[in-house]
């Protein structure tokens, strides 16, 4: 066959899928299109396109104009969902696995099936238990090597300059500082700071939301066609990160002799896990490989955008701010004898606070509770809204952390917000429940930034004891040059991120 009839052959195939996907019958509810214009044709698929160009417009316009029912929130690249009103998120959190799963949403966003080399790391997520289980029971044992690694990745990347400030890109450095960190507690020494590993590592944290977002613009039956080129990037990183790690993993599994042997990190407990298993699938090296990969996709770039802004946000404010951080972390550690614990990070509620202020002005997703009906008969919501099986349902994020209804003078970063909170309640005799409602890692319809209820983000813990230890030792250490103005995230798809290039200058305490 020559090329002409190919051409055309394939020019057809593309024209029937968008035709098909222009007029294909749809599942979901009868409630209003965000973005959509009244009496237009194909207000969906248009709908889409705008409320990607302006996803802030969108997200906003969804909370604003839909407070009191559901809305449908298009967005090109992703999952077209149903929002729920916020007075309706706590009902949703509530409901039963059988009646929507989160799992089932995350494989479908992240496009699993086709982004991993082996889908049944998610379908079968054995890790989940290693993260709520050992991983956050160890927190406290594992700060000095914590501490170690940050030490060495700040004093590596950021220098010891006494004498002149120099300009230092944010995000680079603590991309790779808390990759560094975050494999330390993974896999060890040296592999945490093996370059080659680190380099493979996130760039298949890139790989999977990028490959994803393209597969969703694909028709589905055609995905597993077009998957296996729009995927390379993610297969060759894969098999560089396997050909550095399988050695080691060969090595621990031959020397295996219990529970109580062997380093305390995640590979450990994860062969551990393995060998209670009665499935052998759970012991092969490139399975216990391909956890601690696609552990570093879910921790290393949500943990170095929350670091980054943070950093970004002091950078930017007030020097009186710096300087009670500082004040704060000196005398709780000389309290503590000098000593970096577990025990120590729980007493700085200003630091704590400073990292949910900016975590709340920057949150990564701007939706939250993100579910796939699993129900064959579908569910429906308070409202008598009926939801079918296989859509995606959601409750707002963004705006709500953003609500002046909720949070006064919503837009300024004011680092010491849910700290002086603390302070009030305890003067008007709340109980220390209550006063800990304001902490970090605490999560509420009205601050989902880590989810919530039951399927809340498992590794905030670890992340939080990380992030706070890294800041504290920064502003302990460096001095920043304060900015005019804070440069601004920018919006992809569904998500929002840091400025990538931003730099700051700094020098040498």
């Amino acid at each position: 066959m020559s090329d002409r009839p190919i051409a055309f052959l394939a020019a057809l195939a593309v024209i029937a899928c968008v035709l098909y996907q222009l007029v294909r019958p749809s599942k979901l509810p009868k409630v209003p299109i965000v973005g959509a214009k009244p009496g237009e044709w194909f207000a969906l698929q248009r709908a889409r396109w705008r409320n990607t160009f302006d996803t802030k417009t969108a997200t906003q316009t969804a909370y604003d104009e839909y407070r009191d029912r559901a809305c449908i929130f298009p967005i090109a690249g992703a999952q077209t969902f149903v929002q729920l009103p916020l007075h309706d998120a706590q009902w949703l959190i509530e409901r039963p696995d059988k009646d929507v799963s989160v799992l089932n949403g995350i494989i479908d966003t992240l496009q699993f099936n086709h982004t991993l080399m082996d889908p049944k790391l998610a379908h079968l997520p054995a890790h989940m238990s290693v993260i709520s289980g050992p991983l956050t029971r160890e927190i406290g044992n594992l700060i000095p090597d914590l501490l170690d690694e940050i030490q060495f990745g700040v004093d590596h990347f950021w220098g010891h300059d006494r004498e002149n400030y120099q300009t230092v890109g944010v995000f680079n450095s603590m991309s790779r500082i808390v990759g560094q960190a975050t494999n330390r507690v993974f896999i060890g020494l040296p592999f945490c700071r093996n370059n080659a590993l680190l380099d493979a590592a996130m760039a298949f944290s890139l790989d999977i939301p990028i490959s994803a977002t393209l597969l969703h613009f694909f028709w589905q039956p055609l995905r597993p066609l077009v998957a296996p080129l729009l995927t390379l990037p993610n297969r060759i990183h894969t098999n560089r990160a396997f050909n550095i790690l399988r050695p080691e993993i060969e090595r621990r599994l031959k020397e295996y002799d219990g529970p109580k042997t062997g380093a305390n990190d995640f590979l450990q407990w994860s062969i551990h896990q393995a060998k209670s298993l009665e499935d052998p699938y759970y012991g092969r090296v490139d399975t216990l490989a391909g956890r601690v990969l696609l552990n570093n996709f879910t921790s290393i770039h949500t943990s170095s955008f929350a670091i980054t802004h943070v950093i970004l946000d002091l950078a930017s404010s007030k020097q009186a701010y710096i300087d009670e951080l500082r004040e704060e972390i000196t005398s709780v550690l000389a309290e503590n004898g000098g000593q970096w614990t577990k025990r120590t990070l729980a007493a700085m509620p200003k630091l704590d606070s400073a990292m949910r202020e900016s975590q709340r002005l920057n949150s990564f997703v701007i939706t939250a509770t993100n579910r796939m009906v699993a129900n064959p008969k579908g569910i429906t919501t308070p409202s008598g809204l009926w939801i079918p099986q296989g859509t995606m349902v959601c409750a707002p994020s963004y705006p709500v952390l953003h609500d002046p209804d909720l949070y006064s003078d919503p837009e300024s970063f004011k680092p010491f917000r849910f700290a002086d909170k603390r302070t009030a309640l305890g003067e008007e005799g709340e109980s220390y429940v209550q006063r800990a409602r304001q902490a970090w890692t605490t999560t509420s319809p009205e601050y989902p930034a880590f989810g919530h209820g039951r399927h809340a983000c498992l590794g905030r813990f670890f992340a939080s004891a990380l992030l706070k230890l890294l800041l504290a030792n920064i502003l302990l250490n460096y001095d920043f040059e304060i900015q005019e103005k804070r440069p601004e995230n920018f919006w992809f798809g569904s998500n929002r991120a840091p400025p990538m290039k931003a730099t700051i200058r700094v020098r040498r305490r």
